[in-house]
């Protein structure tokens, strides 16, 4: 479905002497490398998440392979076109959503956004119809499409984006940080969303985001891009094995227990005489299990996993 080989992709920066008259006839430059030598495939109806810190080159990829920009070298190929040459027939099977950006008409209601929308790509009004009813079904949001966009919310917002860039039912999605901004309650409608949507329509994604629970919660592959570089290409699972290194055990209790006798057990992360938390190595787990439960009053206890954010700073801390 996807294949990306040898991609590079270099900006001429400009130098800033202390000489504004040089500088503004004999301007100097200097190659910004973006992307070095990526390559990766993408199977068809594959979640991928792809991540990376800022500046990693996520955007520059996602923008490469929507035929936005031009690379410096390398190919890719995309169910047998080239983005770049933006052929009508390879734009009408993609669609760029943007956490940051948004093609809804401010002062009007998000159904004249899809409304223009079906003209542009030539939906039929039984397509249209049954889009729009599936989409704002399955986001929830069946009242928010006829209210002017600027009265909507962040998270109500970010529902009609979806729904704008999805009406042509497109093979292959790249999503671009859809939930920067929003609260936890409106992050989680649309990864359900997004969860639910490809489960339906088949389609191929790719997905960047900076909250690493979006990526966990729906993607089963990882591509990880620092400085233009590909670090790692391959499973979640394997990567959150290979890199936790503690669990976090948490110990709710029947009477109260001095901070004391909580350090006889090993030094909490977080502690109060009624609830203590742990973090505790994977390898000394079983051991430490046996003393909380001979040691101290349990009413009730949890372990839970590192958060994936921890997990991936210790990648990137082993890379470096």
């Amino acid at each position: 479905m996807i294949s990306v080989k040898n991609l590079k992709k270099t900006y001429r920066s400009p130098i800033k002497g202390n000489n504004f008259v040089a500088d503004l006839f004999n301007r100097q430059y200097k190659p910004v490398h973006a992307l070095s030598d990526v390559s990766f495939t993408i199977e068809d109806t594959e979640l991928i998440g792809f991540i990376g810190p800022n500046g990693a080159g996520k955007t520059t990829t996602l923008k490469i392979l929507s035929g936005i920009l031009y690379p410096t070298s390398g190919t890719v190929d995309i169910m047998g076109f080239k983005p770049f040459e933006k052929k009508p027939a390879y734009l009408r099977q993609i669609s760029f959503v943007m956490g940051q950006r948004n093609q809804l008409l401010w002062d009007l209601p998000a159904s004249d956004t899809f409304k223009l929308n079906k003209e542009i790509y030539h939906i039929t009004d039984h397509t249209f119809k049954h889009m729009i009813s599936t989409l704002s079904d399955l986001l929830n949001c069946v009242d928010l499409i006829e209210k002017p966009v600027k009265t909507l919310s962040l998270g109500e917002r970010m529902k009609m984006e979806l729904i704008a860039g999805l009406l042509h039912q497109p093979k292959i999605i790249f999503f671009d940080e859809p939930t920067i901004g929003l609260d936890i309650f409106s992050q989680e409608a649309v990864r359900d969303f997004i969860k639910s949507y490809q489960s339906e329509f088949k389609s191929t994604i790719m997905l960047t985001s900076h909250y690493l629970e979006d990526v966990k919660r729906l993607a089963s592959r990882l591509i990880i891009i620092d400085h233009g570089h590909i670090l790692y290409d391959g499973s979640l699972a394997t990567i959150l094995e290979k890199y936790s290194r503690f669990k976090k055990v948490t110990v709710v209790l029947d009477k109260p227990v001095n901070e004391t006798e909580a350090k006889g057990i090993a030094i909490p992360a977080v502690y109060s005489p009624m609830r203590i938390s742990y973090n505790i190595s994977r390898l000394d787990l079983p051991e430490t299990m046996k003393k909380i439960s001979k040691t101290l009053p349990i009413s009730d206890m949890t372990v839970e996993d590192e958060s994936i954010e921890d997990i991936i700073k210790t990648f990137f801390k082993e890379k470096s």
